[in-house]
């Protein structure tokens, strides 16, 4: 087993220097697990290899494997969820980006960053869905239904 996880951390130092230069972390836990996946499948024949180590990785809180597959539907993205949000009253009321993230964690289950919500919200703004508009209190953000 050692063997394949020294081999997995020499894949990973040669390609550390490509994903490090993606500023999302977002980006760059997709990029390595798709990359793991990859492994996975290379190394299919090999038991206790690194298709089991991804395996473990993606082990979901319950302890159910994280695979969609069989195992059901993965959650929403946060575009698709902005755009749910869109077609119902909450744009109605002026929300910061941290009051959406709250919100969508409380309602729809999702754990989004603040920075993975900025920019789609930005996009939303752009195509004139919604309102950009500086709050007087904080001087941040608020987004409101155009």
């Amino acid at each position: 087993m050692s063997k394949h996880i020294e081999k997995l951390k020499k894949q990973l130092l040669e390609i550390a220097e490509v994903v490090n230069s993606f500023k999302s972390e977002a980006v760059q836990v997709r990029i390595i697990d798709r990359l793991l996946d990859a492994i996975a499948e290379n190394d299919k024949a090999e038991p206790e290899g690194p298709e089991a180590f991804v395996k473990k990785v993606h082990r979901s809180k319950n302890g159910e494997d994280d695979d969609q597959g069989s195992h059901g539907r993965k959650k929403p993205g946060a575009t698709k969820i902005l755009n749910q949000l869109l077609s119902t009253d909450y744009f109605n009321t002026r929300h910061s980006i941290s009051a959406i993230a709250e919100y969508c964690k409380e309602h729809y289950d999702s754990d989004f960053k603040t920075s993975e919500l900025s920019g789609i919200l930005l996009k939303l703004a752009k195509e004139n869905k919604l309102k950009r508009e500086r709050s007087n209190d904080n001087n941040r953000f608020e987004y409101v239904r155009a």
